[in-house]
């Protein structure tokens, strides 16, 4: 079974697995440059994913067709300055009528080519947020289960859907924008000295002027836009928590604090919020201002050139309209001020998880496991979810091939930290665990986990028809065989008495069956992938009796000639095991059969007597 299956399984103890999300610690107060490097390597990674990777011929197109575009378009005013020129001058109507079709010429050529300079732009853009998104779905797929264990299944949503909306934004309204605004502002400048150096020094008067102002709403507001994505990432992880626990709360009358909570956490992203987009946003007023003070100098200057003899009044009226298109994109880059501090932020939380890698990773001659029988041996493995931390200590044992193994002790023991080493799901910190002589270390993990099938206790379904769950476990499985596996695990009964029969629908993880119903598909489901061994975590704790005899019926099955270890508490579900390992501590401090267990009268022998007497041994928490 794939690494899907191990779904949460609550708060567990220290030993019994990977210790739960913690939250964040504090972030560190960074320097004061860090958001001016976070939006040039961010900003640059997400532009990067936008005009690279084979996209750059398009790009090229497209910037070629932006600068024609522009071209046109500072054309415009020039005209207007020399058509003013010949009416100032008197000049012949022939003349005007020259610059007027050139004028046409020029908004003709700027309209077209901006046109497909657009549509190429928001083609980049829009498969940039695919790749993105794609990548990211297919990249957490890689990652072991450490990671999921320090992260909550919400902030990985946001993740998928928030941030990269947010980067989205960008890349359909910002990046097109911002490289004409600059292309435009670089043209338009060049334009300007070579016509008038003196208008073309007060017009640009007061750029330096909206740069710094530009620098400094980028250092106030982009630690905000980066707090209000972490804060949209808790508040989307409260909702998908008190939607899957809904039941939860309701039962224990807990709506009124799931209300305030939610508010709580609603009230921090609007505060946090409101504070970004006012920073951003304050820049556009004072922006507006210094553009109409830019027009304002550029018509005082010009005049006194004019009343000096030393311009004509069309560079005036053409540098008037420059500075209006000049205008246009300094306001256009404050206005995206914010979308562009939102993206950056954004940009860095995913760019945090693509930059995880797996923590178990096979090794470069890592072979394909050969099966030859189901012998499993422990040799003093030592293991530790936190480094210097250990959860098991020096375990051996050795399950021979077609044994049942069972596996008991008490909450926290380390019990389903063996099956996790074993599947390997985590690398173990010392000794060797080897299965038909062969290290665990040196095998891929694909094929290791094809020949391990897993039922766990929480019996997890995905959101389809009950015949797609079966033939999830394994590629090429036909339906005749997941309708056998159905009828072998005592399923098909209930499966054909459902409203679509195997066609029905399956709510989320299967809520619209029983527990014990949704355990029968999940032993199905083993059956269907054809493992050589088996592994049962509490696979019957949560169901009654008489459903307890029908899943036990489809468990001895399944169990049949295959190599298996059972988790329970039950310890009568491991009474007929070959060999019980007895767990206390991350330690095997007993192992060996029911009778010889009982015999020796110790910790397995207070265990078992407990259930009897309803009473645990001193000190242990069942």
């Amino acid at each position: 079974m794939s690494a899907v299956a191990q779904t949460k399984r609550g708060a567990k103890g220290a030993a019994g697995a990977a210790p739960a999300a913690q939250p964040r610690a504090r972030t560190p107060e960074k320097p004061p440059d860090s958001g001016a490097k976070d939006a040039t390597r961010y900003g640059a990674r997400l532009i990067g994913t936008m005009i690279g990777e084979g996209h750059t011929a398009r790009f090229v197109v497209g910037m070629v067709l932006l600068v024609i575009a522009i071209a046109g378009l500072v054309m415009l005013p020039f005209v207007s300055g020399e058509a003013i020129n010949v009416i100032s001058a008197k000049g012949t109507m022939s003349d005007l009528t020259g610059w007027i079709v050139a004028g046409l010429i020029a908004a003709a050529v700027y309209l077209v080519t901006s046109f497909f300079a657009e549509r190429i732009m928001a083609g980049l853009a829009t498969g940039a947020t695919y790749t993105l998104q794609t990548r990211l779905a297919e990249h957490l797929q890689t990652l072991s289960l450490g990671f999921f264990d320090s992260r909550s299944t919400g902030e990985l949503v946001s993740s998928i859907t928030n941030d990269v909306e947010a980067i989205a934004r960008f890349f359909e309204t910002a990046v097109s924008q911002l490289i004409r605004a600059v292309l435009q502002v670089i043209i338009i400048a060049v334009i300007m000295f070579v016509i008038d150096w003196r208008l073309a020094l007060a017009a640009l008067l007061v750029v330096p002027a909206m740069l710094v102002i530009t620098s400094i709403v980028e250092r106030l507001s982009g630690p905000a836009f980066a707090k209000m994505q972490e804060e949209i990432g808790g508040l989307s992880g409260f909702y998908e928590e008190t939607i899957t626990g809904h039941k939860v709360i309701t039962a224990s009358r807990r709506e009124e604090w799931a209300r305030g909570a939610s508010k709580e956490r609603a009230d921090a992203v609007f505060t946090v919020g409101t504070k970004s987009f006012f920073l951003s946003l304050l820049q556009f007023p004072i922006t507006t201002a210094l553009s109409m003070l830019q027009i304002v100098i550029v018509v005082v200057v010009g005049a006194l050139l004019v009343v000096a003899g030393m311009a004509e009044i069309g560079v005036i009226v053409s540098f008037i309209g420059y500075a209006g298109l000049l205008t246009s994109p300094l306001s256009e880059i404050a206005n995206l001020t914010g979308t562009m501090l939102q993206a950056v932020a954004a940009g860095k939380r995913y760019y945090e998880i693509m930059d995880q890698k797996p923590t178990t990773v096979d090794a470069p001659d890592a072979k394909p496991f050969e099966f030859t029988g189901g012998h499993v041996e422990f040799r003093h493995v030592d293991f530790s979810y936190v480094k210097g931390r250990r959860i098991l200590k020096d375990n051996t044992f050795d399950a021979k091939p077609g044994e049942m193994i069972g596996i008991c002790g008490p909450t926290g023991a380390g019990k389903s930290t063996i099956i996790n080493i074993l599947t390997r799901y985590y690398d173990i910190d010392s000794g060797t665990i080897l299965i038909d002589g062969q290290d665990l270390a040196t095998l891929t993990q694909e094929s290791l986990r094809r020949q391990i099938g897993t039922v766990l206790q929480e019996a997890f379904l995905f959101s389809d028809t009950v015949m797609n769950n079966l033939m999830y476990a394994r590629e090429g499985a036909t339906q005749e065989e997941c309708v056998e596996a159905a009828k072998e695990a005592n399923a098909h009964e209930f499966i054909t008495n459902l409203p679509q029969g195997y066609d029905t629908v399956m709510t989320e993880r299967g809520a619209n069956l029983s527990q014990g119903q949704r355990q029968m598909i999940t032993i199905a489901r083993a059956m269907v992938a054809q493992p050589k061994m088996l592994i049962l975590d509490e696979a019957t704790s949560n169901v009654d009796t008489r459903t307890e005899k029908l899943i036990q019926q489809g468990l001895q099955r399944l169990m049949a000639g295959r190599t298996s270890f059972v988790i329970a508490h039950r310890l009568s579900t491991i009474r007929p095991a070959a060999r019980i390992l007895v767990v206390r501590g991350g330690a095997i401090v007993e192992q060996g059969p029911h009778d010889e267990l009982m015999a020796a009268r110790g910790f397995y022998y207070d265990l078992y007597m407990s259930q009897f007497k309803g009473k645990a041994p001193a000190g242990v928490e069942l």
